[in-house]
């Protein structure tokens, strides 16, 4: 469920911008872009560091749910 999640948030961010455009200022494939877009795959540490520095935003935002757990609550 959590890569459903996290694919539906690279594509919001993305917008209109297009996947090679992405992929290359990312320095990732853009099949590698296309895994983590359709929740095939989720990306290594050092690659969600790199997506969120291109989107402006922390990692948190981007590959974790904002939910808080019953037991933080």
């Amino acid at each position: 469920m959590l890569k459903t999640l996290i694919a539906k948030r690279l594509l919001e961010l993305r917008g209109d911008d297009s996947r090679e455009e992405t992929a290359q200022a990312i320095g990732i494939s853009v099949s590698a872009l296309q895994m983590y877009e359709n929740a095939q795959r989720v990306p290594k540490d050092e690659i969600k560091i790199r997506i969120a520095n291109h989107f402006k935003k922390t990692v948190q935002e981007i590959f974790f749910d904002h939910e808080l757990h019953e037991t933080c609550t």
